[in-house]
């Protein structure tokens, strides 16, 4: 996939609007992956490459006409969650313990305290151990 099309989308504005306004629709694994990602990319420690992935996949998040429209219930993240997942298995390694820390406050912030305790979450931060 050419992420680099979808770069010009990307902007922190962009990204906690769309996560704001989509939330519970896209789910936590959807908001938990984007969440992760736009972290590392603010990370000082995340290389140049793994920045330009996760601004590809985080525009195309943000991107008002995808593959499978959004407004779509239940089923217009899967196409967004799949470009998450794929970036997120391609940064892996920037993935430390204060981006996760990050992505998880704002997790709270948008589904309440108990979210912690899902296991989507649990099941991301294994993918990610695991690459």
């Amino acid at each position: 996939m050419d992420h680099s099309k979808y770069e010009k989308h990307f902007s922190k504005e962009a990204f906690f609007k769309k996560i704001s306004k989509y939330a519970k629709e896209a789910g936590v694994k959807a908001v938990y992956s984007g969440l992760l990602l736009y972290y590392a990319f603010e990370s000082p420690n995340t290389p140049k490459r793994a920045k330009a992935i996760i601004v590809g996949a985080l525009g195309y998040l943000i991107f008002p006409i995808d593959i499978v429209t959004d407004i779509l219930p239940m089923i217009g993240f899967i196409d967004d969650l799949g470009v998450l997942a794929f970036a997120l298995a391609q940064v892996a390694m920037s993935i430390d313990e204060t981006v996760k820390l990050k992505a998880r406050d704002k997790l709270k912030d948008l589904f309440g305290e108990d979210v912690i305790q899902n296991t989507e979450i649990i099941e991301i931060e294994n993918e990610i151990k695991d690459e």
